[in-house]
């Protein structure tokens, strides 16, 4: 009797923020100085050894944008075509919202209706799976969006 093949475990592990308003999705425009610059892609990061999920997520958001982030809950589990471990997390931000990018990582922080999200040729690729996922319903949508996403392949 054969076994199937094993996944080998995650290299590395990152979290993402998942934050809706008024059916718009809060995404960045990642600055020159990090891996794929000028990509645009959900706020999030590496998860740190021995930190949580939730603990991550708030620190990474801290970093990137300044401002303190509530996790919510976990909505999908994916692997980047690099390896990555990706949680995403649906998640909320205090109102006001005092967003301040932090230039490092962040060239520019926007909402977006995800329809839009999805058309951009900017797109980074793992984001691009994540809202693909969303499309099939392979997970729950975050509350406070009721967008359809287009079907790139029909019609």
């Amino acid at each position: 009797m054969s076994r199937p093949p094993q996944t080998p475990p995650p290299r590395k592990r990152a979290v993402v923020a998942v934050v809706a308003s008024a059916n718009q999705l809060l995404v960045i425009r990642r600055s020159r100085f990090v891996v794929a610059p000028g990509q645009i892609c959900f706020p999030g990061g590496k998860i740190e050894p021995g930190e949580s999920t939730p603990d991550a997520l708030v620190r990474e958001i801290e970093e990137e944008l300044g401002t303190v982030c509530i996790p919510e809950r976990e909505i999908w589990l994916s692997r980047t075509p690099w390896g990555t471990q990706v949680h995403w997390w649906a998640a909320t931000l205090p109102r006001p919202w005092e967003i301040t990018p932090n230039a490092a990582e962040v060239a520019e922080c926007f909402w977006i209706d995800p329809a839009k999200l999805q058309r951009l040729p900017d797109l980074l690729v793992s984001n691009g799976g994540f809202l693909d996922a969303w499309y099939r319903a392979e997970f729950e949508v975050p509350p406070l969006i009721r967008t359809v996403l287009v079907d790139e392949t029909a019609g």
